[in-house]
């Protein structure tokens, strides 16, 4: 383990065992103020964060960007002290802690006894949505979880998500999408953040007017085992409850091969992002590089083929 790899271990054990122990106004102003010291220091995640709401926002002028990747932080770390929070609220104060829309297309996907693939850009904060799924209807459901350096840090994630009744899978484990299958057959539920791929085999998309890549793997689930996939999105308003949305049902093309099937459904989960992004820019947190025109500055930018 570096040194580097040590600090960030170090400083998110401090966060689950401290930030949870302090009163819920007090983490929510510790939460800004820290934003704000990010925000005005002007780094590489803020920067990257400006550059894709400049996408999003593509008419913004250059004050307006700033306030939006401002409003950013301040979302970014309010997910932050919230789920180092999440250990320790009440299953009243989770049940409490979010309101959806059309939940109706889960429920009765579940009820019918088809498996349901949830797929989530990254918005707001998911691990309240899924701590609220657990808790709320009582629906245990499994992920997938990015392997973190050093390992330490990823074992963190995984006992922190464990602990608000998920199942955590490794992303890179081999078997991993063979068990997500098998969960599906059963009728069970399976949440995904899939918003950028992490493998760098995904799917083109066109995504705010350039081509993006998107992981292929909640469309490929929904073909191979007749479940559900169903896009939600999330967002936080001024009051103390994160919202969200169930999208619609996208459903399996009628004829194609397998690969242009996943690329029309993988492009339908774009758009339905993109629905929910453009209403609340400020609630995504993407401080990473994401459409290809970024991740290789030598590809022209125009939409995806």
């Amino acid at each position: 383990m570096n040194t580097r790899e040590q600090v960030a271990d170090a400083l998110y054990g401090l966060g689950w065992s401290t930030v949870k122990r302090l009163p819920e106004p007090v983490a929510a102003r510790l939460g800004r103020t820290i934003a704000d010291l990010a925000w005005k220091q002007r780094g590489k995640g803020v920067l990257r964060l400006e550059s894709n709401y400049a996408r999003v926002v593509p008419d913004a002028s250059p004050e307006r960007l700033a306030e939006l990747s401002r409003a950013g932080m301040r979302s970014y770390l309010r997910y932050w002290m919230e789920s180092f929070r999440l250990p320790a609220w009440s299953p009243e104060r989770v049940r409490s802690g979010f309101e959806v829309m059309d939940l109706h297309h889960l429920t009765d996907g579940l009820a019918a006894g088809r498996g349901v693939v949830l797929a989530l850009p990254h918005l707001a904060n998911w691990d309240l949505a899924g701590a609220w799924v657990t808790t709320k209807l009582r629906l245990p459901f499994t992920t997938v979880a990015e392997r973190l350096k050093p390992e330490s840090l990823y074992d963190r994630f995984v006992a922190y998500r464990e602990g608000l009744g998920m199942e955590v899978l490794p992303h890179s484990g081999g078997s991993t999408f063979g068990t997500l299958a098998r969960r599906l057959r059963d009728g069970g539920l399976v949440c995904l953040v899939a918003d950028r791929d992490l493998s760098a085999s995904g799917v083109e998309v066109e995504f705010f007017g350039d081509t993006a890549r998107m992981p292929a793997g909640p469309a490929l689930l929904a073909q191979q085992t007749g479940a559900l996939l169903l896009p939600a999105t999330l967002w936080y308003d001024d009051s103390p409850v994160m919202k969200g949305r169930v999208h619609p049902p996208i459903e399996v093309p009628g004829s194609g091969t397998r690969a242009e099937k996943t690329s029309v459904m993988t492009q339908a989960l774009a758009h339905a992002f993109a629905s929910g992004i453009a209403e609340h820019p400020e609630d995504w947190h993407m401080l990473q590089r994401l459409w290809l025109a970024d991740l290789d500055p030598a590809r022209p930018s125009g939409g995806a083929a």
